[in-house]
C-alpha cells in the first residue's frame, strides 16, 4: 500500500466537469478554513475506458454511524477492519452486480459520469446543511504552489476516489485492503445519505486479504461433469439475522438461503463480522432451502453488534460468497432483520 488514506469531511463550494485533456471531475471543497481539490477519475487509461459506477440515494450502512462525530478536515484512517475505512469487497457496502459502466462524456442530459456527479454535487452546494465525506489519498499542503484548477494557496487535495485494490501491472503498487475511495454525502436535517462508488473495469473483485492483489480463480472439471468455476459467489445468500434475542437464554442467529440446484456443504465455511472475526459453519443446505444458524458456540456471545455491523459469508477458500450490513435503527428485540 502506497497511498496516504483517510476521509475528508468538508463542504463543497465549487466544481468543474472532466474534459478530454484532463478526465477528472474536480471539486473545490472547504473545511475549517482550509481549501482542498478533490480529483475524481471519470475515465480509465486502460481499456475499457468507462468506469464502473454505483449510487445509492438512500444509503444505509453501519459505517455512517461514526462519521458525523469526526471533526471537519482530513482524518487519517487505519487500513484494517473494524474502523471507518472503506473496502468494496469486505465492507458489504453494495452489491457489485449493481455497478454499471458509464462514459464520462456523452451528448445529452444526465447520461454520463460527468452529469451524474454534477447532479449530486450541485445538490451539495445548494443545501446549507450538506456535508461531504470524501475517501481517498491526500496530498499537500504545497505552500509555494497554487492549485492548478481552482488557484487557491496552499495546494491541498484528495485523489484515488475509487476502488484501490485488485489492480494489475503498473498499478499493483497501489493495491491494499480497507483503503477504497468513495463519496458519502450527508444531509443532517433529514438524516439522508447519498453514496457514490467508482471502480475500474480492469480491477479484480477477488483480492488477497493482506495485499489487495488480484486472486485469479481457477477452474476444475469434476469427473463426468461439465467444467465449472471453483468459486461459489452468490450461491448462498444471507437473508435474515436476529441480532437482539428477546429472551436471555436465546441466541443470535443468521438465516441462509441456497439458490442453487445442488446441495451445498458448509463444512469449512464461516461467517465474518466487521472485525473479521470468523464463526465456523457446518452442515448442508438442500437446493432452494433455508438454514437458520444459531450462534451458540462458546465465546461468541454478542457476536453481532447491536449498534450496527456487517455479516459476510465466506467459503472454504475464504472468498466472499455474500455479504450484508445493518444499522442500529434496524435492530429490534426478538425481530429478524430481513436482507
Amino acid at each position: 500500500m502506497t497511498i496516504h488514506y483517510g476521509v475528508l469531511k468538508c463542504k463543497v463550494i465549487g466544481r468543474r466537469q472532466g474534459m478530454r485533456e484532463n478526465p477528472h471531475y474536480q471539486l473545490h471543497a472547504e473545511s475549517g478554513g482550509i481549501h482542498y481539490r478533490i480529483a475524481i477519475n471519470v475515465k480509465s487509461q486502460l481499456s475499457p475506458s468507462e468506469l464502473l459506477y454505483y449510487t445509492d440515494e438512500h444509503f444505509e450502512h453501519e459505517v455512517t454511524g461514526d462519521l458525523p462525530g469526526l471533526p471537519f478536515g482530513f482524518t487519517y484512517l487505519d487500513s484494517k477492519p473494524g474502523g471507518m475505512a472503506l473496502d468494496y469487497i469486505r465492507g458489504n457496502l453494495f452489491d457489485r452486480r449493481s455497478m454499471v459502466p458509464l462514459a464520462f462524456e456523452v451528448p445529452g442530459h444526465d447520461n454520463d459520469l460527468n452529469g451524474k456527479l454534477d447532479m449530486y454535487m450541485k445538490l451539495a452546494m445548494e443545501c446549507d446543511d450538506a456535508v461531504l465525506y470524501a475517501y481517498g489519498d491526500v496530498w499537500g499542503p504545497e505552500p509555494k504552489q497554487a492549485d492548478s484548477i481552482f488557484g487557491f494557496i496552499p495546494g491541498n487535495g484528495l485523489h484515488d476516489i475509487h476502488m484501490n485494490q485488485g489492480n494489475g501491472g503498473v498499478r499493483t503498487k497501489d493495491n491494499g485492503v480497507y483503503q477504497d475511495g468513495g463519496l458519502l454525502l450527508h444531509f443532517p436535517s433529514s438524516n439522508r445519505w447519498i453514496a457514490i462508488f467508482l471502480a475500474f473495469q480492469s480491477q479484480s473483485w477477488h483480492t488477497n486479504d493482506l495485499t489487495g492483489h488480484p486472486i485469479h480463480l481457477g477452474r476444475q472439471a469434476p469427473s463426468g461433469t461439465q467444467e465449472r468455476e471453483l468459486h461459489t459467489e452468490h450461491a448462498i445468500f444471507i437473508v435474515g439475522a436476529i441480532v437482539k434475542p428477546a429472551a436471555p437464554t436465546a441466541y443470535e442467529s443468521v438465516t441462509l438461503l441456497n439458490v442453487t440446484d445442488r446441495t451445498m456443504d458448509l463444512t469449512g465455511w464461516s461467517l465474518a463480522n466487521k472485525f473479521k472475526r470468523k464463526y465456523p459453519l457446518k452442515g448442508t443446505i438442500e437446493p432452494g432451502q433455508y438454514l437458520t444458524v444459531p450462534l451458540t458456540l462458546p465465546g461468541y456471545s454478542d457476536y453481532l453488534r447491536q449498534r450496527g455491523d456487517i455479516i459476510t459469508l465466506l467459503d472454504t477458500n475464504g472468498l466472499k460468497v455474500h455479504g450484508v450490513s445493518y444499522t442500529r435503527s434496524q435492530v429490534r428485540s426478538g425481530w429478524t432483520i430481513r436482507f
